[in-house]
């Protein structure tokens, strides 16, 4: 995971994979990634946290193994 530099993205999505009870919660910022290419995901619940920075292969890779493991 790394801090990601220059602009930050303003709108953040809650992933429909993540618990709604306030458990595992994920987001990523869809309007930057239209926007860069870049896909971020974050904690929801470190919003200063880390963020991790993937390609659009990797973040599909990521909602397949979200999809597999649901």
């Amino acid at each position: 995971m790394s801090k990601t530099h220059g602009p930050q993205p303003d709108q953040w999505v809650k992933s429909t994979y993540s618990d709604g009870n306030g458990g595992q919660c994920i987001e990523w910022a869809p309007e930057y990634a239209r926007a860069t290419g870049e896909f971020l995901v974050r904690d929801s619940k470190d919003p200063n946290g880390p963020t991790l920075n993937l390609t659009a292969e990797g973040f599909a890779g990521l909602v397949a193994f979200a999809k597999s493991h649901g």
